[in-house]
């Protein structure tokens, strides 16, 4: 049996979110479905297509989006701006759901949601896209499975974000944070992901959280990472992106070869 198979249909990312299953992601930068593909067929739950800092636009999107439903993956989407417009196409696309970036006031959390949402939201109306099964879904079955599927992530990456945590948090309809530790980093000043100021917004950050009863993702660097922060309420994590371990890969096959062509040089 395939990792793929074993993993629950993508039609239930939101749920397992909420229900506080531990989940596996990553970031996909390279615009095409290909690598999509190969973390879908790996048993990855979900990858990110990072439309704020990598070459994606509207087609591309869509065909990464085709990809994730093809290798049975979550695709959800970090948005380049948290615009209705944006957020609207990369839902109407099959989206699972979106990252949207900066949000640092409750007005921002509060939009992001209505842009997403059809009942108590102002998500433009159209069952004719993917998500819609090309108007394979009449109209209030596709607003009820949309509104009960689409999973909306703010992304607490600025400084004067943690000063109205509370009420971010506390925005009907959001239903988890992802923690900007890099962005955090440099808004700071910090030395490092790791230095005091930062570790401080974070345990700020999963501290409110866990009052709020809201899910957390972040970045990690590796399983053992994940679980020093599991304790602490997260359970989504992401590990690098496409392009990020397909370095690290590489750069490991490098080295090793380096070795084997100085031991036959000497």
């Amino acid at each position: 049996m395939s990792a793929q198979s074993e993993r629950p249909s993508p039609l239930v990312f939101r749920r397992r979110l909420l229900g506080r299953e531990p989940l596996l992601g990553t970031f996909i930068k390279t615009p095409t479905g290909h690598a999509m593909e190969i973390f879908g067929d790996v048993g990855f739950d979900f990858a990110v297509i990072d439309a704020e800092h990598a070459p994606f636009d509207r087609a591309a999107i869509d065909v990464t989006l085709m990809a994730a439903r093809a290798a049975g993956i979550a695709g959800l989407v970090r948005v380049a701006e948290p615009s209705p417009a944006q957020l609207l196409a990369a839902l109407d696309d099959g989206a699972a759901g979106v990252l949207v970036p900066h949000v640092s006031t409750a007005e921002a959390a509060r939009a992001a949601v209505s842009a997403c949402r059809y009942r108590g939201g102002r998500r433009g109306f159209s069952n004719s896209p993917r998500a819609g099964r090309y108007g394979g879904l009449a109209m209030w079955p596709h607003v009820d499975a949309q509104d009960a599927s689409v999973a909306v992530i703010a992304m607490i990456e600025d400084p004067e974000a943690l000063d109205v945590l509370d009420a971010i948090l506390a925005t009907d309809g959001l239903d988890a944070v992802f923690i900007g530790r890099a962005d955090l980093t440099v808004a700071l000043g910090a030395a490092s992901p790791d230095a005091p100021e930062v570790r401080n917004a974070v345990d700020r950050i999963l501290a409110a959280a866990r009052a709020a009863d809201k899910p957390v993702c972040l970045m990690v660097a590796s399983a053992e990472e994940a679980r020093s922060y599991t304790a602490h309420g997260a359970s989504a994590f992401m590990i690098g992106s496409d392009q990020g371990l397909m370095r690290q890969a590489a750069a490991k096959h490098h080295k090793d070869f380096a070795a084997l062509k100085g031991a036959a040089g000497g």
